[in-house]
């Protein structure tokens, strides 16, 4: 049973508290925060005044994604947010190992993310100090893209660098994810999905998180 992280970016911001509540009530597993500066990444999305909105109200893990330049200035920040993970890219740290570090010492797990050009052997001295390495299966910065199909095979190449690693990180993948693609990802080797769209303009988003998760 694959885990589930509607990504809040595709919510209706408007009605911000019904759509936490739909996912309080829903089996999601994390709520995906997509944090994007502008630099990084083509887009603004939202900070720290949102998370503290809706932080007491949210039930469920927060995955924070960090889509942004010299991430380490706010790790901090967002362990004191209320994340449960951080997750940073490994585009963006010229020192990894010690972004990792600091994000562990504030007690908050660690994760790393892979753009959808990036190899996966660039993790393989890093992947046994991580809990999540999360790849891009499209290019970060807007929802509602297509499915890069690389992303089948590089989800297979990380599941088999984890487990000759003896490693303990889980897979996470985060774009053009549906109920078809979903499907070959966890057989593929993911753990957890981020889903955006389909999740939150689907006609019943707590049945259709139902159906991600029995993938």
């Amino acid at each position: 049973m694959s885990l589930i992280a509607p990504s809040l970016l595709s919510a209706n911001f408007a009605r911000l508290a019904e759509d936490i509540d739909m996912i309080n009530r829903s089996e999601a597993d994390m709520l995906h925060l997509d944090i994007m500066d502008g630099v990084f990444v083509p887009n603004i999305s939202f900070g720290f005044p949102v998370i503290e909105s809706f932080k007491d109200m949210c039930k469920k893990p927060l995955d924070v994604h960090l889509m942004i330049v010299e991430p380490d200035k706010f790790i901090e920040n967002f362990a004191k947010a209320g994340a449960s993970y951080i997750n940073v890219h490994y585009e963006a740290c010229t020192h990894l190992h010690r972004t990792i570090q600091k994000i562990k010492a504030t007690g908050v797990k660690a994760a790393v993310t892979l753009n959808p050009h990036t190899p996966v052997s660039l993790l393989e001295d890093i992947v046994s100090d991580v809990d999540m390495v999360l790849l891009m299966s499209v290019n970060p910065g807007y929802g509602g893209q297509k499915f890069i199909e690389n992303t089948i095979s590089k989800t297979k190449q990380l599941r088999e660098l984890i487990d000759r690693k003896n490693a303990k990180a889980i897979i996470e993948i985060d774009g053009g994810v549906n109920l078809e693609t979903g499907k070959r990802l966890i057989e593929s080797g993911a753990d957890a999905l981020v889903a955006g769209n389909f999740v939150f303009k689907s006609v019943d988003p707590v049945q259709t998180i139902h159906q991600l998760k029995q993938l």
